[in-house]
């Protein structure tokens, strides 16, 4: 069962790593993207 908001934060989650991966484009290490999202989601106010 879904919580109110749960679609919202998805599309929020999703759409800021489309961005994130547009902006940096393909090749890098994971854990490069994966701070670059973190950063994003602190950026953005999702914990």
């Amino acid at each position: 069962m879904a919580f109110v908001g749960d679609e919202e934060l998805s599309a929020r989650v999703i759409g800021l790593a489309i961005q994130m991966h547009r902006q940096l484009g393909p090749g890098l290490l994971e854990s490069v993207y994966e701070e670059c999202l973190c950063f994003e989601f602190n950026r953005n106010s999702i914990a």
